[in-house]
């Protein structure tokens, strides 16, 4: 059974990771696929300019490593202060 402040301890540390992870998602998606485009045009990727590409297939990829990384990184965050569901 989790203490209160195992509970306490965890919820900042979860509200840290998703801090961080908010960033890179702002970053990827206003930052590769709007701000830094025409930059990124410059580069091509797969026959495609990189801007474009990030702002259609690689926001996504990205995204979905976030969220996996996210799962993962609560399921360590979940035992290492008790609160994880058996």
């Amino acid at each position: 059974m989790a203490t209160p402040e195992n509970r306490r301890a965890h919820w900042r540390a979860n509200l840290r990771i998703l801090a961080i992870l908010l960033s890179i998602w702002a970053l990827v998606s206003f930052g590769a696929a709007v701000f830094f485009a025409d930059q990124l045009d410059r580069i091509r990727f797969g026959g495609f300019k990189l801007g474009f590409w990030m702002g259609h297939q690689g926001a996504m990829l990205v995204f979905v490593g976030l969220i996996t990384f996210y799962v993962w990184y609560m399921n360590r965050l979940d035992r290492k202060y008790d609160v994880h569901e058996d």
